[in-house]
């Protein structure tokens, strides 16, 4: 997300782009994922990702008027990402812990879609929305893998493709999962919350 271009795009000032976001923020009709980062010395892009709560208000938006044009359409990717993005926050605020939702990507190109940190432990989904599973979609996961274990060699790190596809899976360090096991992502409850 980028402010200035953003408010270039709507004809509008930065400062007015950033309090237009501001109230849409606040009226949970869109959230940031800002970028992750152990290592401020890193290579890496440090703009958030915007995303909006409600993946049909964004279709609509859009002019997608039937779920046949999804199929088709040139932002079916970026609309499953910011679904399961939405979903990985409804679930968080559900069980009443902090969003801590990040996104990461380096300067060369190496991006996962969510980081979804709880202390030590990481969960690094890759959303794709394709119904065949390949296996370049565990590529950014490995990518970021090593990284992330060195700067926190600690962590427990939980890798998962979300696909469009319908069978579940195991890549040898990467579960697979169809988008219709998306609450398989949900943290388990800690002992005293519900």
């Amino acid at each position: 997300m980028n402010l200035s271009r953003l408010g270039a795009d709507a004809g509008i000032s930065q400062p007015t782009a950033r309090a237009w976001l501001s109230v849409l923020e606040t009226s949970f009709i869109v959230f940031r994922a800002p970028a992750w980062h152990a290592n401020q010395r890193k290579r890496l892009v440090k703009s958030p990702k915007l995303h909006f709560y409600d993946p049909g208000l964004l279709c609509h938006l859009l002019g997608i008027q039937d779920p046949a044009q999804i199929r088709s359409h040139p932002l079916r990717g970026a609309l499953f990402e910011s679904w399961v993005a939405s979903e990985v926050m409804k679930q968080r605020f559900h069980r009443g812990l902090q969003p801590r939702v990040f996104h990461f990507r380096e300067i060369s190109g190496t991006e996962v879609d969510l980081l979804v940190q709880d202390g030590l432990d990481f969960l690094l989904v890759e959303a794709k929305s394709g119904q065949t599973m390949a296996g370049s979609f565990l590529d950014p996961l490995r990518q970021v893998l090593e990284p992330l274990r060195q700067a926190q060699p600690e962590a427990r790190v939980r890798p998962v493709v979300l696909y469009g596809g319908d069978q579940a899976q195991n890549r040898q360090d990467v579960n697979v999962l169809p988008w219709n096991r998306i609450e398989e992502l949900a943290p388990e409850p800690a002992e005293g919350r519900p």
